[in-house]
């Protein structure tokens, strides 16, 4: 017995010693280690698959946004999901589908009312800052130490500066409950994006009868729901995505799915959900839900 205890003992120091210098040997790796509203956090440095630089944020195990590093690039979509989006919400805005003021051309001035929910590497913002003009955009993060590490590692500082647009009101960082938000929000949006996660898990009722209603009553005619879905698109692992066809199908005129993975259904990947009551230009590979 008391070889066992003084086994155990010895064993709890170690792991100490380990879990003490874990921080130290991560950053000897580049990698950058600190704890947020959601877990722990890692951010560190890769390559894409064209051997391009990128930057990635891990939270609680799961990846939450990538960035490119060279100069260049740094306010470009690395995602697919991303680019999905950005390509509904430009030509939705280029064919005139969203008009919410006649005083100005539709594509160059910000008229398009854009909430994102969730604020991660803030990827999708940053685009829209600097290649969507049309776009004023709130985005709402609840973790304030996640918008820092945005500022600090994700460029994000650098877009405000360089495009001026937080200062000229075409990008709003807002800290706070994205859902909470959205119900005390008095004007409705021309397109809702929804990619906030906690880990795997998507925050809020973003696959419930409640949350399409809400979502659907801050909308303006004919508005657009962008939602990424992480999960398989067939298969026991698709039941997330199911729910939100369902709920969305019950409330919205068109509803269609982008899927990550098209030849891989059964894979977990971001799905891109677009909602609207007005029929829209879809991207290539969505699939038609209603």
């Amino acid at each position: 017995m008391k070889e066992v205890l003084i086994g155990l003992v010895i064993l709890t120091v170690v792991c100490t010693a380990v879990l003490a210098a874990m921080p130290w040997l991560l950053r000897r790796r580049g990698v950058q280690l600190t704890r947020t509203k959601f877990g722990l956090t890692l951010i560190f440095d890769s390559e894409d698959a064209d051997g391009t630089p990128v930057r990635l944020l891990n939270v609680n195990g799961t990846f939450q946004s990538v960035s490119y590093v060279p100069e260049g690039l740094r306010f470009e979509l690395a995602c697919v999901y991303h680019r999905i989006m950005a390509s509904v919400i430009e030509v939705t805005i280029r064919t005139g589908s969203i008009v919410t003021s006649s005083s100005c051309d539709n594509r160059t001035c910000p008229n398009c009312h854009i909430m994102v929910m969730g604020g991660g590497g803030y990827s999708l913002p940053k685009y829209l800052a600097a290649f969507v003009p049309a776009a004023r955009t709130d985005v709402v993060e609840v973790d304030p130490a996640i918008t820092r590490l945005a500022r600090e590692h994700f460029f994000l500082d650098e877009c405000l500066e360089r495009t001026g647009a937080e200062k000229d009101g075409r990008l709003r960082l807002v800290t706070g409950d994205a859902w909470a938000f959205l119900r005390a929000a008095t004007e409705p949006y021309d397109v809702i994006v929804n990619d906030a996660f906690s880990g795997k898990r998507p925050l809020g009722p973003l696959t419930t009868d409640e949350g399409a209603r809400v979502l659907h009553e801050h909308l303006a005619a004919g508005g657009v729901y962008l939602a990424n879905v992480r999960c398989a698109c067939e298969g026991p692992g698709a039941k997330p995505l199911r729910e939100v066809e369902e709920a969305f199908g019950r409330e919205f005129a068109h509803v269609a799915v982008v899927p990550e993975w098209p030849d891989e259904p059964r894979k977990p990947g971001n799905n891109v959900v677009v909602a609207s009551d007005a029929e829209l230009p879809l991207p290539e590979g969505a699939v038609v839900v209603r």
